[in-house]
């Protein structure tokens, strides 16, 4: 429970002031790298960003207004973000993986006057605009973005909206989550606390910045530790492990499925060098996959868990030496988190109930959506996050599901995360994911959909015989459906309700 120490990291800053105070104090210090080893320093970052923010106001766009960016990963990405931000824009994120009609919807919900992007994301945009009577204006980013031009930057309070990020939904239209400054800033601030980290580390940022697990963790966590982060295009398997080593990363920001294929698809001879550890979030890590990478890499995996209302990281287990609980997600870092009952009131150790989240890191609100925001956030200000879960003794939460997903066979729940952890636990299996389905007997019938490793000779009914052994026949799924690849959102998170829909189709 934190909370009160990520005040100092930030004090009162916002994106642009913090900075400028970076490339005033330690101008000379790395701050964004790609993977071939182009750098720019804290001094070259903010005038950059200044730029961005000065191209911005010269095509008519006030301070307030929304300004969207579509792009890949990479320094210029880093540096739109950082400038939209820099020049009291609300900031909106594209995501690129989203499909035409999303992305269409949160153009014109989030009333862009300017769209930024990349060559890559031209067509998607284009596309997505098509039908729009009043669209915003697209201004393609080239070399000339960052040619700085000189004008009056307004003063930007912690409290003023910064991002616009829509959550991925897997069900009806995507809600807009606003965060403040000074929530992105304090979700930067969490993963500080949590791992530890100082100017002398240095991130991979392996997850789209649009998305705010890439965005506050990687980016701003290393803006408001003082460090540095390298930034590929997008997540290579084959050269993940180079790229690591060549840029010489102290730390690693992944998502269970990426684990997953490094340690299915990748050999090493020895650990990689100056790497402290890698994190895991987004969605629950399987245990036995944990335990087999850290055997494979000698790289220790801190799970962590966090939520786009929250700017990002909210629960983390401690670095070695500390306790790292496997199975656990951790302990609340820069924030307060308990475990209520459906009317809020707080639940003995080892009970479950509903994770609720407060701390200066939670959004301001759902952008005009009302009813969203007063059935997420208490008067008091707890998020209640829709996870459920338990707490032990020692303040260590255990997530065992989702309250949208649980499958409920016979009167009974069942977690759909207890038959993942099955699935995951036969060497040949990369990806799984357990859904329900309508049952005539028991009301839902649990299946599951997997990704085998090339050249297996295992089958769905094999796994479904593998599961029986591990959890029993009433919790092990009906079926085993195998496929090339099971649908994800933008932060690499298995859609569940995607999956059984498609199955259903079938």
């Amino acid at each position: 429970m934190n909370m009160n120490f990520a005040t100092p990291l930030i004090a009162d800053h916002s994106v642009r002031s913090l900075l400028a105070k970076r490339a005033d104090e330690t101008p000379d210090a790395p701050y964004l790298i790609d993977e071939t080893g182009q750098t720019l320093t804290y001094r070259e970052a903010d005038a950059g960003a200044r730029s961005v923010a000065a191209l911005i106001a010269a095509q008519g766009v006030q301070p307030g207004q929304s300004v969207a960016y579509a792009m890949s990963n990479g320094i210029d990405a880093a540096l739109v973000i950082l400038g939209a931000l820099y020049g009291g824009y609300l900031t909106v994120a594209v995501n690129l993986v989203a499909g035409q009609e999303t992305v269409s919807y949160v153009l014109d919900h989030s009333k862009s006057r300017l769209v930024l992007h990349d060559e890559g994301a031209k067509e998607l945009v284009t596309s997505a605009l098509s039908g729009q009577e009043t669209p915003p204006e697209l201004l393609q980013i080239g070399p000339d973005a960052f040619i700085h031009s000189p004008i009056s930057y307004p003063d930007i309070a912690a409290s003023a909206d910064g991002l616009l990020m829509y959550t991925s939904g897997t069900t009806g239209r995507p809600k807009g989550v606003v965060l403040t400054h000074g929530n992105l800033l304090a979700g930067g601030a969490n993963a500080v606390l949590a791992h530890v980290l100082t100017p002398d580390d240095r991130a991979l940022c392996v997850l789209p910045l649009y998305h705010i697990n890439g965005l506050c963790v990687s980016l701003l966590g290393s803006l408001v530790s003082g460090s540095s982060v390298v930034i590929p295009p997008k997540f290579r398997v084959s050269t993940f492990w180079e790229t690591v080593v060549e840029t010489r990363c102290t730390w690693l920001s992944l998502v269970p499925t990426q684990i997953s294929y490094l340690l299915h698809e990748v050999k090493l001879s020895e650990p990689p060098a100056g790497v402290r550890f890698a994190r895991s979030a987004s969605a629950p890590l399987s245990p036995d996959v944990q335990t087999a990478f850290e055997a494979a890499f000698g790289v220790p995996i801190v799970e962590t868990m966090g939520l786009t209302e929250t700017a990002a990281q909210i629960l983390s287990n401690p670095l070695p030496p500390g306790t790292r609980k496997i199975g656990s997600p951790g302990i609340a870092f820069g924030n307060e988190v308990v475990i209520a009952d459906p009317l809020g009131q707080e639940m003995p150790p080892g009970e479950e109930g509903e994770l609720l989240v407060r701390g200066p890191n939670v959004m301001r609100e759902y952008l005009y959506n009302e009813k969203a925001t007063r059935d997420s956030l208490t008067s008091d200000g707890w998020l209640r996050s829709g996870d459920l879960g338990r707490m032990d003794a020692d303040g260590y939460v255990f997530i065992t599901g989702r309250l949208k997903e649980l499958i409920i066979k016979g009167g009974e729940n069942i977690a759909p995360r207890e038959i993942d952890d099955a699935l995951y636990s036969h060497p040949d299996v990369i990806e799984a994911a357990a859904f329900a389905l309508p049952c005539p007997h028991y009301g839902e019938k649990v299946e599951a959909g997997v990704v085998l490793t090339e050249g297996t000779d295992m089958d769905g009914a094999s796994l479904v015989a593998h599961c029986i052994a591990k959890i029993g026949s009433f919790k092990a799924p009906d079926h085993v459906h195998v496929f090339d690849a099971l649908p994800k959102g933008p932060s690499g998170k298995i859609q569940r309700i995607k999956l059984a829909a498609q199955v259903s189709r079938d």
